[in-house]
């Protein structure tokens, strides 16, 4: 016999490929396994959730923070009647605005990088939420940043 012969006889003597159960494999168990788990269970998900949630409620903080930090605007009945009116921006409310808008920024990025390290299927749902709050936050604060404070 040629050695490859001998080789290969021997393996299956060996009962090499023989089909092996699951207990034989130390599968671990399979209600621990995340990709049989609901996204409802899965901690991860659940996390990357709450600080998209979180991202988008300083959104609406920033829209609160936003009309008191900017100049009021001032009717021709305000100007008859001689109220005044502030024409500038409010320091106070700006720095607590732009701090706000730069923790959104950061957080909805954190979100969309850890979105895309865990989705992997083409399936994968893309989270457009996700992107619009990067936007609207970046371009809130490229605004502020080119209109306000230059």
């Amino acid at each position: 016999m040629m050695p490859l012969q001998m080789f290969t006889a021997s393996v299956y003597r060996m009962n090499f490929f023989k089909t092996m159960t699951e207990d034989e494999l130390n599968i671990p168990n399979k209600t621990l396994d995340r990709r049989k788990k609901g996204r409802s269970k899965d901690r991860f998900y659940q996390t990357v959730i709450g600080l998209n949630s979180l991202a988008w409620l300083l959104l609406i903080a920033a829209l609160i923070v936003f009309h008191f930090a900017r100049p009021e605007f001032i009717t021709g009945l305000q100007n008859y009647w001689g109220i005044e009116g502030r024409e500038v921006w409010s320091q106070k409310h700006l720095e607590q605005l732009l701090g706000i808008l730069q923790l959104c920024l950061a957080l909805s990025l954190l979100v969309v990088v850890l979105r895309r390290r865990r989705s992997r299927r083409k399936t994968d749902p893309f989270g457009l939420n996700e992107w619009f709050l990067l936007v609207i936050a970046g371009v809130s604060l490229l605004t502020l940043y080119l209109t306000v404070l230059s």
